[in-house]
């Protein structure tokens, strides 16, 4: 089995002059889920080599198991240091792609026409997506049948209580819940900084951190299921 992880490579928290990233534990804990289970893993960026960890994920009081394994772990901090290029890979060699979150994907994924073109090559060929926290968000311009593939299914995703509780609401391009919910998704939550994946269809979405390893446990249980049958 082959799973692609596409991170950001965007690091400034708008005008702001801080730096952002992506989330270390929504990196840590699915690579493991799916290292773990024996997954062959490419890890895919924009630019491609280092992407930029968002500092505020990796503060004492936001370390997790996931986080400390990561680093001790060579192998990992290796393939993390090596990422390769989002514009040179192709969905046929995946079964499945997962978006890694933290804010800097609002700014880069978003907006990347090699992004939108991988997540649509995914879903139209019949694989999963899955996506957790605010990388949902880099589905706004991701159509399915020329509509947005988001319209009608239901998801999750960062909060905008979540998003007012980090300050950041007037900060960011947009709010994922408000934007999702503009596209016609069906969004649904539970209180800030819980666990929280929802699974409809081939779409898979987490709603924050602390749903990465649900968000990646669920999507090895949709490619199981799909191998068994």
């Amino acid at each position: 089995m082959k799973i692609l992880m596409v991170l950001t490579s965007h690091d400034q928290l708008g005008n702001t002059g801080r730096k952002t990233g992506f989330w270390l534990e929504e990196f840590a804990a699915p690579y493991f889920v799916f290292r773990d289970a024996g997954v062959d893993l490419t890890l895919a960026t924009p630019k491609g080599g280092q992407p930029p960890v968002d500092p505020k994920s990796d503060i004492p009081e936001n370390q997790t198991p996931a986080m400390e394994r990561f680093k001790r772990d060579g192998v990992a901090q290796n393939a993390l240091a090596r990422t390769v290029k989002l514009a040179a890979v192709k969905s046929d060699d995946y079964d499945t792609v997962f978006y890694v979150g933290g804010h800097g994907p609002m700014w880069d994924l978003a907006e990347s026409p090699d992004s939108i073109r991988l997540i649509e090559s995914f879903y139209n060929s019949g694989k999963p997506v899955a996506l957790v926290c605010h990388s949902p968000g880099v589905l706004r311009h991701v159509k399915y049948n020329g509509e947005p593939l988001v319209k009608g299914k239901r998801v999750t995703g960062f909060t905008n209580g979540e998003e007012e509780a980090v300050q950041l609401t007037t900060v960011v391009p947009f709010l994922v819940e408000d934007e999702l919910k503009r596209l016609g998704a069906i969004f649904e939550k539970v209180p800030n900084w819980q666990p929280f994946s929802i699974v409809d269809g081939r779409l898979i979405t987490g709603q924050n951190p602390a749903s990465s390893t649900s968000a990646a446990q669920t999507l090895m249980n949709v490619l199981s299921a799909r191998h068994a049958a």
